[in-house]
């Protein structure tokens, strides 16, 4: 069974402090509204986009879902 993206980027965590995947999962993991059952590269993109303030940058969520493609397979 594949797992969310929201479970995959939990796993980023603790692992490089001040690293930017690292900042990104720890938010991710703060953030109650995340759509946590999502598989879904549009409908996270969308919430990511419109929706938060911690994601400086686009390329940094396209970089996490490949590699999440790449271990979701």
């Amino acid at each position: 069974m594949r797992r969310s993206f929201y479970h995959y980027i939990l796993t980023q965590r603790g692992h490089n402090v001040g690293d930017p995947v690292e900042d990104f999962a720890a938010n991710v993991a703060k953030d109650n509204n995340f759509p946590k059952q999502s598989q879904d590269y549009h409908e996270l993109s969308s919430y990511l986009e419109l929706s938060v303030n911690y994601l400086s940058s686009m390329d940094l969520f396209d970089q996490v879902w490949d590699n999440y493609q790449e271990n979701n397979q």
